[in-house]
């Protein structure tokens, strides 16, 4: 290891640097993290090699919720022979710490995705009072579905004949209602019962129904607290309680009031890696997950007026791109391209070519407010939660009554910045297709049609053994593993066993930049039914479902696989898995748990609860008999897969259908009876 000499003549070791080959498995992320280290800019690669995990931490079992600890409670050597006696100040167990971390981690991950849905529910709350011009509903069928199920009458009866409602009065009772799921004082969520009846029924037995959103949140906190809850599984039933108030709650109604504002998403080619940025262009990266910022920077950047007044600074042109979730935001409705996921936002800036990355909320390091400094590019934070340091750190606050004229100015700032570029731009030349925009609506169409849109056909082929079973795979990055390659690994090893992979978040991104969300990455990577099946419908092995509050879509496409038939009353009964290998935010903790209380067998790399073992005994073994659905870990992400896949084959075997069914030729009078 080389030498550096300090002030004082003490020899200091030089940094460790990641090997890039090590780090990312995306050959564009490689090389700008070798230019990171020609040009002496620190990124997270380094970072995680210098600084090292705390073990005790990992465990699950290091408590600092008072001022008396932190109190850690590491395993002993050799594991626990008998009583395990291990206790903190207060006397709290390794198991009750656990638990108490764990629930925490999911209101911390409920609050992040509720509150973002509650964003959008305000937005809507003001569009519907007419309050802005600047946002408009752009889909009438889905106000009336959401409608339906919030209780909002869509109809009026006038002298005896039923009339339609005016839907400025639809859209304004909606939204009403709907932003009172947040905190009403009474009752019961309403979205839940859009879960099967069976699953409904499980959650009220166990009596993990939430009341409101933020209210399971907040009891968490409670229950948390120095000397008040000390039984994991009292505390585990208040965790699912919050796992579901954000799963078939705020991100639910975070992804429908999406919807109804900006349009509900339909299949849409794109581009995906940093290769997207251009050179000779305006490059702005919007990088978060409200798309309440990107929807308005998308319209101000296409004007004319703006391409103009770009070309008039000596550029060619404004190219949007998208970072994290954000990118998915506007990669499905509108095919921007996608710039990167977590791990690739400090290298967008070390290409040179961002003369602009604006951000909102969730998942934006730090750091790259250090990374600009080396460059010419402005930072531009715009939620008023969500503030950074920094000389090149610039605050702009973004405003739904006054969208227009906030977007305008960020775009402006942006294009006055191009001429400031002073290191030479280095925009790596890798970058893949993408077709993204599934959802539960886009998925029916595709399987049946327009008039004969249903899941049966999907059902029919899990029957019959074309398609094995359904995998969910999301999650983050994390600096830990290898960039993109759990994601990638797993979700190849899925489709090579004729698994049809759902993805969201990083993940999809992962994909995208891997060429996988393409219908002609079946023919190639997938095994020979769902080929068959993917070359038949023309939709890709992997379907990119949206950004990590878009997981409801992945249970409400569940829910409909119930509803068409064949495959038993309730999500835990179809042959179906959920994972996220490379997860490091709470929002992934609350994810995977409101799929385990759905009934979904969830695998991650690994869990805070290892250093209390009948803990992590109740949530990977006994919680599937309480809800359907448990937890499993497994780094090794080839057996990570086989987990998932042996899952999904005891499952076929309950329904019975787990020998392919043999294949006849069908006359009419057998397709009038099907």
């Amino acid at each position: 290891m080389a030498e550096e000499k300090t002030k004082a003549d003490k020899p200091v070791k030089a940094p460790k640097l990641a090997d890039p080959v090590a780090s990312s498995i995306d050959v564009a992320s490689q090389e700008l993290i070798a230019r990171s280290h020609e040009l002496g800019v620190e990124t997270i690669f380094d970072r995680a090699l210098t600084m090292k995990q705390c073990a005790i931490g990992m465990q699950g079992t290091c408590c600092k919720n008072c001022s008396m600890g932190p109190c850690r409670l590491p395993l002993p050597k050799g594991g626990i022979e008998g009583e395990d006696t291990r206790q903190g100040l207060c006397g709290a167990t390794a198991n009750t710490i656990a638990a108490r971390n764990f629930i925490r981690m999911i209101a911390g991950g409920a609050a992040a995705h509720s509150d973002h849905g509650r964003g959008v529910a305000e937005v809507f709350l003001a569009v519907a009072r007419k309050e802005t011009d600047a946002y408009q509903i752009k889909d009438f069928d889905k106000l009336l579905e959401v409608a339906g199920y919030l209780g909002v009458a869509t109809t009026v009866e006038v002298d005896g004949e039923e009339l339609d409602r005016d839907m400025d009065e639809i859209a304004l009772e909606t939204a009403e209602v709907a932003i009172g799921e947040w905190g009403k004082s009474e009752g019961e969520l309403l979205s839940v019962k859009k879960a099967p009846k069976a699953r409904y029924e499980i959650w009220k037995k166990q009596g993990v129904i939430p009341r409101n959103i933020d209210r399971e949140i907040v009891e968490i906190m409670h229950r948390t607290h120095m000397g008040v809850d000390m039984h994991y599984k009292n505390l585990m039933k208040q965790g699912t309680r919050a796992a579901i108030a954000d799963g078939w709650g705020g991100s639910m109604l975070a992804t429908d009031l999406q919807d109804i504002l900006f349009g509900t998403p339909y299949p849409i080619q794109s581009e995906a890696n940093l290769g997207v940025l251009k050179e000779d262009h305006v490059n702005i990266v919007i990088h978060g997950h409200e798309p309440i910022l990107s929807e308005m920077i998308i319209v101000v950047a296409q004007k004319q007026e703006m391409i103009d007044y770009a070309k008039s600074k000596g550029a060619n042109g404004i190219q949007l791109s998208g970072m994290c979730c954000t990118a998915n935001e506007m990669l499905q409705r509108h095919g921007i391209p996608i710039a990167g996921n977590f791990l690739q936002q400090e290298l967008a800036i070390i290409t040179g070519a961002c003369d602009a990355m604006v951000v909102d909320i969730q998942c934006i390091m730090q750091s790259i407010g250090n990374v600009a400094k080396c460059f010419h590019t402005k930072v531009i934070t715009t939620h008023k939660i969500a503030q950074h340091e920094g000389e090149n750190v610039i605050h702009i606050e973004f405003d739904e009554h006054h969208a227009v004229e906030d977007a305008e100015r960020i775009v402006k700032m942006a294009i006055d910045n191009f001429q400031n570029r002073k290191a030479e731009v280095m925009i790596p030349k890798h970058k893949s297709l993408v077709v993204a925009g599934f959802g539960v609506e886009s998925t029916e169409y595709h399987l049946g049609g327009t008039f004969r849109g249903s899941y049966y056909t999907l059902n029919d082929n899990i029957i019959n053994g074309r398609i094995r079973g359904l995998a969910g795979v999301v999650g983050c990055n994390n600096a830990r593993t290898k960039h993109n390659r759990d994601h990638i690994e797993i979700c190849k090893e899925l489709i090579k066993n004729d698994v049809l992979v759902l993805v969201t978040g990083c993940t999809a991104i992962a994909c995208a930049t891997e060429g996988l969300l393409v219908p002609e990455a079946a023919a190639i990577y997938a095994g020979d039914g769902l080929a068959e099946v993917c070359e038949t419908v023309g939709i890709p092995p992997i379907l990119h479902l949206g950004s990590c509050v878009d997981n409801s879509r992945i249970l409400l496409a569940a829910t409909e696989v119930v509803k068409a038939g064949g495959l038993g009353n309730d999500i835990s009964d179809i042959p179906v898995a959920g994972s996220a290998p490379e997860w490091m935010s709470e929002k992934a903790i609350s994810i995977g748990h409101y799929f385990v209380a759905s009934g979904v067998y969830t695998v991650f790399s690994n869990l805070p609860t290892t250093g209390a073992p009948v803990f992590n005994d109740y949530i990977c073994k006994e919680f599937e008999e309480l809800y359907g659905g448990m937890w499993g870990t497994e780094a090794d992400p080839i057996k990570h897969a086989h987990l998932m896949i042996a899952h999904i084959d005891k499952k076929r075997k309950a329904l019975g259908i787990d020998k392919a069914r043999d294949r006849v030729m069908m006359d009419f009078a057998a397709r009038q009876a099907l």
